[in-house]
């Protein structure tokens, strides 16, 4: 099980390393530049793309172990259904960060300019769009692949989900921003068509997934998550946005830790999930923090597995970080302690919260699958963010902020 786990997990964190490095190249680009809105959008999006996959990714390793991907004709309406409920959900959710980019953008200055609330909401469509596309094949893939070579999916789906998913948005995002820019002078209609070609669409997407019989009831409660997880996001981007103005240095770590602790957290979740689905949930009704950590056997060892990925993986990370010669920050024995102090106190919160969150909506009717994850990778941003920016100032506080942590 911990190989299973591990190896995906190290994927999804080399996945947001060379995020992180594509971010650092990005930010000198014209649009960004000079629609500095843009940056507002990344953190809304990559946080979509982990809200929408991750759940789909959990909700069909939940399918798999239940057996209800054993025949062709299962197959296709799962995978037409949640196809059909990803782009909706993604078109709508991706139109709504981009009015709240534009409204945090309007705030400071009360100015708006039309041009650039264009570029965003058609960046934010289309790339939203093509990614959730693009990354719920993968899903489907790696779960079907996982149910043939016999790994359980609930292991290895979702940190896969994360591996290609924070590179891929952000290079759609790039890439389509960059375009609509360089457009905007001599075709400044394609951005409201664009837009307009999204919000025609949605009703049929919205209409397919309302007659599958897997993804209906999704359609109906699954806004809650992602928009709520999209506010959490942004209260993390807030927190951020206060701390890279003091310590540079965090804004490379900032993407690794928020992704590895959402990651650990949604494998938890998933296999708990599997579990209740399973009609197995005697043994994960006690919140005791002991029982959550040191159980014997059950969802407690898994929790005692992921905890042990915490600090070789950012140890790796880190040093592939310094490797690449990316980032403002010098690694000394003092920054390593503090970091990974709080990368480790980020995720046994995140477990223990999993925990929780997850017996409490099977208590209430709600399917974890779709609901807990987004609330628990935006956890994941918000707790981590906070905490890094309490590691920055202590390294502040006791000396060691020279100018490499500030900078």
């Amino acid at each position: 099980m911990s190989i299973q786990m591990f190896v995906p997990f190290l994927l999804a964190g080399f996945g947001m390393v060379a995020a992180s490095l594509l971010l650092d190249i990005v930010q000198h680009w014209p649009v960004y530049q000079e629609v500095s809105e843009v940056y507002i959008l990344v953190p809304a999006l990559l946080g979509l793309k982990g809200n929408l996959e991750m759940t789909l990714a959990s909700r069909f390793s939940t399918h798999a172990n239940l057996g209800h991907m054993d025949t062709k004709k299962q197959q296709w309406t799962l995978i037409l259904g949640n196809l059909a409920l990803i782009q909706c959900q993604a078109t709508v959710v991706g139109l709504l960060a981009s009015l709240a980019a534009v409204v945090l953008a309007w705030i400071p200055e009360a100015q708006f300019n039309i041009h650039h609330a264009l570029l965003l909401c058609a960046s934010a469509l289309v790339t939203a769009s093509i990614a959730s596309f693009l990354l719920s094949l993968l899903m489907v893939a790696v779960v079907l692949l996982s149910k043939e070579i016999n790994i359980d999916p609930d292991n290895i789906a979702t940190p896969i989900a994360a591996s290609l998913g924070d590179l891929t948005t952000l290079m759609l995002l790039s890439g389509i921003a960059s375009l609509l820019y360089r457009a905007t002078e001599y075709a400044p209609w394609i951005a409201p068509i664009l837009i307009a070609f999204h919000i025609v669409v949605t009703p049929l997407w919205g209409y397919i997934a309302a007659r599958n019989p897997f993804t209906k009831e999704i359609l109906d409660y699954g806004w809650a998550p992602v928009i709520c997880a999209m506010l959490i996001s942004s209260v993390g981007g807030l927190i951020l946005d206060y701390t890279i103005s003091s310590y540079k240095g965090i804004a490379v770590f900032q993407l690794v830790i928020n992704g590895v602790g959402g990651n650990l957290a949604a494998v938890q979740a998933s296999r708990i999930s599997t579990s209740l689905h399973k009609d197995r949930p005697s043994s994960i009704h006690r919140f005791n923090p002991f029982h959550v950590f040191c159980a014997k056997g059950g969802h407690a060892r898994t929790a005692r597995v992921l905890l042990t990925m915490v600090i070789p993986g950012h140890l790796i990370f880190s040093y592939t970080i310094s490797y690449l010669q990316a980032g403002h920050t010098s690694f000394t024995p003092i920054f390593l302690i503090v970091y990974l102090t709080a990368a480790l106190l980020q995720v046994i919160l995140l477990l223990y919260i999993t925990q929780l969150m997850v017996v409490w909506m099977w208590s209430r009717g709600i399917d974890p699958d779709s609901s807990a994850i987004p609330y628990l990778t935006a956890a994941g941003d918000l707790i981590g963010t906070a905490l890094l920016g309490i590691a920055f100032h202590i390294l502040y506080a006791i000396g060691d902020g020279d100018s490499d942590v500030g900078d």
